[in-house]
């Protein structure tokens, strides 16, 4: 069985700060030991180190590897295979060929290169891969822009497309999906809002880059009360063998029930966490 995620709430960690692992475990439901961005050149080495001397809990853990064909990419791999987890993420995947040599992981793809996102259909056909994840700077980098979101806060449209279509591959597949991170992280309000609309239109988490953030969307993706009553009496009337019928005045038909499902598998999943 294809592991599945504890929680939606997911933090990024440096994995040049080994004494932020237990922190990271803590606070969020999946922890990234994050080898790839969040470490220096010069740091890299180190990092490694601490990578395999760490024992956190191997289902809660994901580590980032550098992208496939780099010198870093194959001395993450050599750390990893001296460790116990076999979960990872792999910065900037560009094809479904790179997951050949991560076979014996499970594997989150990250698309944030215009070649990956023109074939993320194709990547995530892959068999190793579990689940995916989109980033926006590296993205409107590699196009040669220098901004993501407007003055608001809004992505612009490139990168919406990509999260979008990044979503869609992953879920006709029957893979879990994350959302990508805010980058300002005093900017709850941004994040919340984000992470509310990840909820409304099928995400299973969002990621985290600093543990402030990781209670807004645990708090999100969390249903209210009112939703769980709803969801709750709806499916008691669709087990009595009901086809459509209707409840609180609106019409319940196979897709409602399936949205039913997903807010009583949400309301469990929240207790799965730390």
């Amino acid at each position: 069985m294809a592991w599945i995620p504890p929680g939606p709430a997911w933090l990024f960690c440096p994995a040049d700060r080994p004494e932020r692992y237990a922190k990271a475990a803590e606070t969020a439901d999946v922890a990234i030991i994050d080898l790839e961005d969040a470490v220096a050149a010069a740091g890299k080495p180190a990092a490694r180190e601490s990578l395999v001397a760490s024992a956190l809990d191997i289902d809660r853990t994901v580590v980032r590897v550098n992208a496939h064909g780099t010198e870093d990419f194959a001395l993450d791999l050599q750390a990893l295979s001296k460790t116990g987890y076999r979960r990872v993420m792999l910065a900037k995947t560009e094809s479904a060929s790179q997951l050949n040599d991560l076979a014996d992981y499970d594997v989150v793809v990250l698309i944030e290169s215009p070649l990956g996102a023109v074939d993320v259909q194709q990547i995530v056909r892959a068999p190793n891969v579990v689940g995916t994840m989109w980033g926006a700077e590296d993205l409107v980098a590699a196009l040669g822009g220098n901004s993501s979101r407007f003055a608001d806060g809004r992505y612009r449209d490139v990168a919406a497309h990509v999260r979008t279509s990044t979503l869609l591959a992953a879920k006709a597949r029957g893979l879990f999906a994350l959302d990508s991170v805010v980058l300002d992280i005093g900017d709850l309000d941004t994040l919340r809002a984000e992470a509310d609309d990840a909820v409304a239109v099928g995400f299973d988490g969002k990621v985290a880059i600093h543990p402030s953030q990781v209670q807004v969307i645990r708090d999100a993706f969390a249903p209210t009360a009112d939703e769980i009553n709803w969801a709750t009496g709806v499916l008691d009337v669709a087990a009595s063998g009901k086809g459509v019928f209707t409840f609180e005045g609106k019409m319940v038909d196979a897709p409602v029930l399936r949205q039913a499902e997903r807010i009583m598998q949400r309301a469990a999943t929240r207790h799965l966490g730390p």
